[in-house]
């Protein structure tokens, strides 16, 4: 009887590691294909393609790049930008609206495909995204409010004042001296009362409550600033740009998808937009004429 039990629990044993190896076996691929890194999870080109839509990431609080009108439609330049491409490759765009924070921090869980959101290229963030070629280039500001007269030289006016900018951006990496961009540029100033925001525009209307009331200045892209003026904020601009930027398009290094297909196409198509001339007029078309894709010196 012992010999009998002893044969029947060896066979099932048998039966149980090998139901165990088969299920092991099919989860390694899995694990393998879905962990991201461009890792065999399939292609992301092709399956934007097979979607029918590019799942694109925008903040609609930097007008003239990107903003909402009153019926709820986005628009602006970057927005233009990113349907040109999706048209370029025959599908639709469907928008998210990420915080800043996230979308630069990369590992997006294939929650969105792109971001044309005007973002800088630097070191920190390369090491998670994948970046196209620059679609434009944005000089980089500094305002204060209407009514002061006290910052007029931004080499010396601006020290140890509160400035306001966007959390975990390049005007924060420029005020606390850890920018790292293609480019020549000097950091002008020292020891700054760094304050930060979700969002320039936050900053912006923080600034525009009154002269030091919570900011004495606030740093943001020239072309945001200027749109803030000519919609009335009680804002002005001082002294000319600190730096000019390099802004490219952005793809998750870590998509669950291999995302390097997808990377390749969005950099020759931004390429093309650059040769048949689409860049250049869509900049003229947000930015008063002006063209802001060509590369310019500080």
């Amino acid at each position: 009887m012992n010999k009998e039990w002893n044969l029947g629990r060896l066979a099932s044993l048998a039966v149980a590691l090998a139901a165990i190896l088969v299920v092991t076996a099919c989860g390694g691929g899995g694990s393998a294909g879905g962990g991201g890194g461009g890792g065999g999870g399939g292609d992301l080109l092709q399956e934007i393609k097979d979607r029918g839509t590019l799942r694109a990431a925008t903040d609609p609080a930097y007008p003239p790049q990107s903003f909402q009108s009153n019926s709820g439609e986005f628009k602006g330049f970057d927005i233009d930008v990113t349907e040109e491409i999706a048209r370029r490759m025959g599908v639709e765009v469907e928008w998210m609206t990420p915080s800043w924070d996230v979308l630069t921090a990369g590992s997006w869980s294939g929650r969105w495909d792109l971001s044309v959101g005007s973002m800088t290229v630097t070191p920190e963030r390369a090491k998670v995204l994948h970046f196209s070629p620059a679609y434009y280039y944005t000089p980089a500001a500094a305002a204060v409010h209407e009514s002061n007269t006290d910052i007029t030289n931004l080499e010396t006016d601006l020290d140890g004042k509160r400035i306001g900018v966007c959390a975990a951006c390049t005007y924060e990496f420029y005020l606390d001296r850890s920018l790292n961009i293609p480019g020549d540029y000097e950091f002008l100033v020292d020891d700054p009362q760094i304050q930060t925001y979700d969002t320039d525009s936050s900053a912006i209307q923080d600034l525009a409550l009154g002269d030091g009331v919570r900011l004495d200045a606030a740093m943001s892209s020239l072309t945001t600033l200027e749109e803030a003026v000519d919609s009335g904020t009680p804002i002005k601009i001082v002294g000319d740009p600190l730096y000019y930027e390099p802004l490219a398009a952005a793809v998750d290094k870590e998509a669950p998808a291999d995302p390097q297909p997808f990377v390749d196409e969005v950099s020759k198509t931004i390429e093309e937009m650059h040769k048949d001339g689409t860049l250049t007029e869509l900049s003229k078309k947000w930015y008063d004429g002006i063209d802001l894709t060509k590369k310019q010196g500080a």
